[in-house]
Order: structure tokens, then C-alpha cells, then sequence
């Protein structure tokens, strides 16, 4: 079977390794007719037969394993991306998730949250802890200065008197659960988050309810009420979207529904302008 004609896998394997360094890598330079590195040189780092995988590229070599995939992706040094596409053209799947936290997020994406002057917007990881957020997010949810217990957001659900008078607590309770549910499942986190599962079950009777009930739920997109202190009621519609490149984060925005409630956050805001000049 050509490599170029029916053989994806092949073609891009072989592309791949024709990109990487052997004297990088230690191999050496001598007798080298084509650049990168040679079929077995890929086979030793990825631990397996230098005949299967010759069989491999050739289009000769079956389905391989997950984990087989896994191991040609290290050594052929893929990234995140070139290793899900490795995956797509081999089995006709994702690979499975694997959950990496990283700190923080990129100037960038900040910037698109601060662009949003009266849609409150945050970006949270897939274990609800938040990372960013923009003014109208700080004003109209309350975050100041947050420590890492505070960023987690179903410690603030379940712990804070202040959250059940904004909206339908019990509604809000049992969706966050159940979302919360599928987005640590969804990155392979549950483990991560076990601990944080334990405390809350532990020290609220409400989670550990919700919990049992075992309901799933994907965070999506739909609309809110809440009855804000200041600003009075507000409708608003949320979305949810991941951030490409980093499937540790995802990005949750509040859009105000009517032009009514635009200018209650726009008055909230100026007057949370207003306070902090006096306080300076």
C-alpha cells in the first residue's frame, strides 16, 4: 500500500521522524540518506519492534494499542495536537484525556476578558477553580482579592450565606454538581478533585445529597436570573467555551439579556467606580 495513498498514518510517522535531530538525540550522523530519524531509531524509543513498526508505517501493522500510540508519540517528541492527530488517523478517536493543571493563563486571554466591559466574565479550570476574571465579574459576583480556597467555586457555593440570596440556590446547587461532575470526569481530574469531593461531603449535608444523586450535565449555554443587592433582578444568558490549547480551561461569560439590564450593570459598575475614588 503506498504511504502516500491510503496509508495517513504512515505518511505522517514518516513525515515526523524525518523532522527530528538524531545527533540531538544521540544517534549517530554516519551513513544517513535521509534526514531525521531511521524506522528502528523510533522503534528503540518507543520500546517495540523495529519490524512491527517498519510494518507500521508501511501500512502492514494493524490497529495498535493506546498505549503503543502513546509511546511513538514521546518518542517522536508530538505535541498535544500532533498527538491527538496521531490518535484521529490511527484509530479514528481522541486519545484519552490526560489532566495536566497549569498555572494561570496568557496575557491575551485576559484581555479578551477585560474587552467585556459589561458581560461578567471569569475563566475557571476544569476543577472549578477560577484563574481570571474581568471588572464586571468582580463587581457583580463579589471577587476582590481571592485566596486558593476562595477561587474554588463550589466551596463559594456551598460555604458562602452571601451566593444563596442571588439566585435560585437549590436550582444553581444541583446544576453546578452535576456540571462539575462531567467536566472532571471529562479531563480525567476526578482523581484530583477527590479530596475536595471528601471535604465538601464532609462538612455540607447539601453537596453530599447532590452528589448521591449522581446526575450529569454539560455547562452549556441558557439563561439566569439573579436578584443582585445592589442592581436589582437581571436576566442574563451564560456560555461556556473551551480555550483552545488549554483543555484545563474554560471560559464562562454572563451576557446581559436586554438593553434593561446592560444599564443596570453599566450603573453598577460606575457606581463601584464612584466608591473606590472616594476610598482614594
Amino acid at each position: 500500500m503506498p504511504e502516500t495513498n491510503g496509508n495517513q498514518l504512515g505518511a505522517y510517522l514518516k513525515d515526523r521522524r524525518a523532522k527530528l535531530d538524531p545527533a540531538a538525540l544521540g544517534f549517530p550522523m554516519t551513513r544517513r540518506r535521509t534526514p531525521g530519524l531511521r524506522r528502528e531509531e523510533v522503534a528503540q524509543r518507543a520500546n517495540v519492534s523495529a519490524t512491527w513498526y517498519t510494518w507500521l508505517e508501511q501500512g502492514r501493522g494493524g490497529s495498535p494499542s493506546m498505549d503503543v500510540l502513546d509511546r511513538i508519540a514521546r518518542a517522536l517528541m508530538l505535541t498535544n495536537v500532533e498527538r491527538e492527530h496521531l490518535f484521529f488517523i490511527a484509530l479514528g478517536h481522541p486519545p484519552e484525556v490526560r489532566y495536566q493543571a497549569k498555572e494561570g493563563i496568557s496575557p491575551r486571554i485576559q484581555r479578551v476578558l477585560d474587552a467585556l466591559e459589561f458581560s461578567p466574565a471569569f475563566v475557571k479550570t476544569v476543577t472549578w477553580d477560577l484563574v481570571a476574571w474581568n471588572r464586571a465579574a468582580a463587581v457583580f459576583f463579589g471577587y476582590g482579592p481571592l485566596g486558593p480556597e476562595q477561587r474554588n467555586i463550589p466551596r463559594r457555593l456551598f460555604f458562602d450565606p452571601q451566593v444563596r440570596t442571588v439566585f435560585d440556590w437549590e436550582s444553581a446547587a444541583r446544576f453546578a454538581v452535576a456540571a462539575f461532575r462531567v467536566d472532571t470526569a471529562r479531563a480525567g481530574a476526578s482523581g484530583n478533585v477527590q479530596e475536595l469531593v471528601d471535604e465538601l461531603s464532609r462538612l455540607s449535608p447539601e453537596f453530599e445529597r447532590l452528589w448521591r444523586e449522581n446526575n450529569v450535565i454539560t455547562h452549556g449555554e441558557g439563561t439566569k436570573h439573579f436578584r443582585h443587592p445592589v442592581a436589582g433582578m437581571l436576566e442574563v444568558e451564560y456560555s461556556a467555551f473551551s480555550i483552545d490549547g488549554r483543555p484545563d480551561l474554560n471560559l464562562v461569560i454572563y451576557n446581559p439579556a436586554t438593553p434593561k439590564d446592560v444599564n443596570k450593570i453599566r450603573r453598577l459598575l460606575a457606581g463601584n467606580s464612584r466608591q473606590r475614588h472616594r476610598e482614594h
